[in-house]
């Protein structure tokens, strides 16, 4: 029992771990400030390949050469918002992995909301439609026939 749980305490440590090993130690730049900034700008860009990772994360050849590319652009002076502007200029809006808000953004932004606004009115129509006809249902009382069958099965039981 103890074994077992060591031994899924161990992987899961070395699943924590493994995005860690994206970054390859050649590409850590000398500069804490500079690979901070690298670092984080890598975690803010999207993986053309894994598409739903960030580049800092992946280890796809595509992202090891963006996570080169924005080191080489910082340490050439570039700021953040410059290295951000020189991808999306050459992969498109894409490359970020929480898009602009702009016009052509408007539904990525919108869509969630729209969405769960949609469904809580959804949920409070069905109920009040529900309520509504528990209501208005009218009771009856039983005619002749239904309450001599009634009878019959209560007598056969």
């Amino acid at each position: 029992m103890i074994r077992r749980f060591l031994s899924f305490l161990l992987l899961g440590l070395c699943l924590q771990l493994a995005p860690a090993l994206a970054v390859a130690p050649d590409e850590v730049l000398d500069d804490p400030a500079l690979e901070a900034r690298a670092r984080a700008l890598s975690a803010e860009l999207r993986c053309m390949v894994c598409q739903n990772q960030s580049i800092d994360d992946s280890d796809a050849p595509l992202a090891k050469d963006l996570r080169v590319l924005v080191r080489e652009r910082l340490v050439a002076g570039d700021s953040d918002a410059q290295v951000v502007d020189y991808l999306v200029s050459r992969y498109g809006e894409f490359v970020l992995l929480k898009p602009r808000f702009a016009w052509h953004t408007v539904v990525l932004w919108a869509a969630g909301p729209a969405a769960l606004l949609a469904g809580l009115i959804g949920i409070v129509w069905a109920l009040r439609k529900r309520r509504t006809a528990v209501v208005s249902a009218p009771e009856q009382p039983l005619s002749e026939d239904e309450k001599k069958r009634l009878s019959a099965i209560v007598r056969s039981e």
